[in-house]
């Protein structure tokens, strides 16, 4: 069977020196500064059975963290086992809209993705609007975080009611995959899956094992064609995420979509 991870990054020292991210060595257990390279992160994709990683660009306040242009190198580095997620600048709307449309081409860079926590804006800020329209008109799912967030930094801009709602009743087109599973708010994330038929959650973050009983209820109901597999590398290993599936009791129907059929439909691999 088949694996996509859709939620991976492969750091760079800009990023990992940055304090919020040592902050969260104390979830992960690392202790380590979590570079890796594409040779070690096609090893452990290659442990786990992973086909397919989706590697994220970075951006925040104080800049690129992983640029596109680092991403884009990535990809070429393993072109048939890599996609890009791109990352813009929201303090620069307009380029941000040039950067999506001069990288995301939706075979090699398949979406967007952007870290409410980093900027500490929640999603129905107006900076993120161009943005939006942009992966729209690019064909592209916009991806970002919800629920509680590990480094220390506020959760609040993860809510998904009112923000993340707002953002999709505005945009009605756009579709969202959003990361980290969204404990502790995880009756808003029925709610929403219900109402917004283009409103996608990964589990990223979360070894299957550590799911939230509610959400592995969720999954295995409304969200069996919502929920898609993800790890966080290097923060979690492919290999450590994927143990507890067995355990997750579901039919092989479900666990196909779960690890790649959803993925591949909704970022069109």
């Amino acid at each position: 069977m088949s694996v996509i991870d859709v939620w991976a990054q492969i750091t760079t020292e800009r990023m990992a020196n940055r304090p919020w991210l040592k902050t969260l060595m104390r979830w992960t257990g690392r202790e380590d500064a979590i570079l890796e390279s594409t040779d070690s992160t096609l090893k452990a994709m290659d442990a786990a059975g992973v086909d397919i990683a989706l590697l994220s660009a970075w951006t925040g306040p104080e800049g690129e963290l992983i640029s596109n242009e680092e991403v884009a190198q990535q990809i070429e580095a393993a072109p048939t086992r890599f996609r890009g997620l791109a990352s813009v600048d929201l303090y620069q709307p307009m380029t941000g809209v040039r950067d999506i449309r001069r990288w995301v081409d939706g075979k090699r860079f398949v979406g967007v993705r952007l870290v409410p926590w980093l900027w500490d804006l929640p999603p129905n800020d107006r900076r993120y609007y161009p943005i939006y329209a942009a992966c729209v008109e690019a064909g592209v799912p916009f991806c970002t975080q919800i629920g509680h967030t590990g480094p220390l930094k506020r959760s609040e801009t993860g809510r998904l009611i009112p923000y993340l709602e707002d953002v999709l009743l505005d945009f009605p087109e756009l579709v969202v995959v959003a990361g980290h599973v969204g404990f502790p708010w995880l009756d808003e994330l029925v709610t929403l899956s219900v109402k917004f038929p283009n409103f996608h959650v990964d589990t990223s973050a979360y070894a299957l094992h550590r799911l939230p009983p509610a959400f592995v209820e969720w999954m295995k109901g409304i969200g069996r064609s919502r929920v898609m597999f993800g790890t966080n590398w290097p923060m979690l290993s492919p290999q450590k995420c994927l143990a507890g599936l067995s355990a997750l009791g579901l039919p092989e129907a479900q666990s196909e979509a779960f690890l790649s059929g959803n993925a591949r439909r909704v970022f069109a691999l």
